[in-house]
């Protein structure tokens, strides 16, 4: 650290550009003019000057926290939400929509580029409405019995009275769920509440998770009255939602991984499976059977490999009397096999793996395999570099990409890349 940089001391900043995880940064040289480190700041926008202290000192880089907005970005707003700024589940909440979308853009094509992975000149872009997205929320209970999210880089609990971006039901049933909820009563083990609401939010699954024991869950059934705004509830005790995405329904079960964005999954689940036909799909890290069931519309065998216990047996019901094939195993399993039995090569192959990618030797079989046809839909822009690079350097060109804003008010972005064997 530079003699001049206390951490109690304010550093005046010229923040310069985004970077993944919701930050931005700022280059301070050193006394003697040459380079010194670089400060992470959260809370900023590209172009501001702000003031800031230091939190961390590494040996590469400083993390600071924002004191003084001196000159405010013009795409600054204020937050949707009382508790942005001091709640982990935010940080763009203070720019508006179009710029929050320019960021992902812009940090998704450094990220591919510092990869040297060679992308089209244009990214498209699936957004939606950027407020009461999620379907789906997990909180946990304060001391007092307070629902809470955790704090912005700490472990903290941060109590909430709302949450804009979660469909309106899911924050209101939380609150009313932990206000029968007695902290002090002894026999009350309970450590967070899992809420799950369907596409129409006429069901609800309530999961209550434990320091001690397995979750437990509720399921909420809200039927419409004659003449009353409000629903009748009753319960019943299945442990899973139907969950209709573009035509299609789906049961989902309490523990099974389920695209977040209740505004954009009908035409997600199109991007990625339209306008492709063929005789045998593979859907590789299949879940539910989201994509694979989409695609029996359109091709004579579809293979939907999945090894989440939590999910398999949903595949099964999903793929029920089409022509898709469950397969319980991992993706690294099922490729093995495949090029020990030497299968007929598939012409698509859908991959959603989860945010640590393929890997090497997952990118290895695939490109042995050679399928004419591949789509990869990423969480993380870092591994998805990582594994286009393997991909494309040896036998695929990308032909499109977009960007799929799954989670909007923060950095978190989803990536759809459509590839064709070289």
């Amino acid at each position: 650290m530079s003699p001049t940089m206390s951490p109690a001391t304010p550093i005046q900043l010229q923040m310069e550009k985004p970077v993944y995880g919701g930050d931005c940064l700022s280059r301070v040289p050193n006394p003697d003019g040459k380079p010194g480190k670089t400060f992470f700041v959260p809370l900023t926008l590209p172009g501001e000057t702000v003031t800031a202290h230091i939190t961390e000192d590494k040996r590469t880089f400083l993390k600071a926290e924002l004191d003084q907005i001196l000159t405010p970005s013009p795409d600054r707003i204020a937050p949707g939400c009382a508790h942005f700024g001091a709640c982990g589940g935010c940080q763009y909440q203070h720019a508006d929509y179009p710029t929050q979308l320019a960021i992902k853009k812009q940090i998704l094509r450094e990220t591919l580029s510092r990869a040297n992975v060679a992308i089209p000149a244009e990214i498209a872009t699936l957004a939606g409405e950027p407020w009461a997205y999620r379907n789906r929320i997990r909180l946990a209970l304060t001391p007092s019995g307070e629902v809470a999210y955790r704090g912005r880089r700490s472990h903290d609990l941060i109590a909430i009275r709302e949450c804009p971006i979660a469909a309106p039901l899911l924050a209101e049933i939380a609150i009313i769920s932990s206000s029968v909820i007695d902290p002090k009563d002894p026999r009350n083990d309970l450590s967070e509440i899992e809420i799950f609401t369907n596409h129409d939010s006429t069901e609800v699954l309530v999961t209550l998770h434990t320091h001690s024991g397995d979750p437990t869950y509720s399921k909420l059934r809200f039927t419409p009255r004659e003449g009353s705004p409000r629903p009748y509830m009753d319960f019943d005790d299945q442990p899973f939602l139907t969950y209709r995405v573009a035509g299609h329904d789906f049961r989902v079960p309490h523990g099974a991984f389920f695209q977040i964005n209740r505004h954009l999954l009908d035409d997600f689940a199109t991007l990625v499976t339209a306008n492709h036909a063929g005789s045998v799909a593979w859907d590789l890290y299949a879940g539910v059977g989201l994509f694979a069931r989409h695609l029996t519309q359109s091709f004579a065998r579809v293979v939907a490999v999945e090894s989440a216990s939590a999910s398999r047996e949903a595949l099964v019901y999903n793929l029920a009397a089409t022509s898709g094939e469950p397969i319980a195993a991992t993706t690294l399993d099922y490729l093995r096999r495949n090029r020990e039995l030497r299968e007929p090569r598939p012409d698509l192959i859908v991959l959603d793996p989860p945010r640590a990618g393929l890997g090497d030797e997952v990118t290895t079989l695939l490109n042995a395999i050679g399928a004419p046809k591949m789509v990869y839909v990423s969480c993380d822009p870092t591994t998805l570099a990582r594994d286009l690079r393997a991909l494309t350097i040896e036998r695929y060109r990308i032909d499109k990409i977009t960007l799929v804003d799954m989670f909007p008010q923060t950095y978190h972005l989803e990536t759809l890349v459509e590839l064709s064997r070289s």
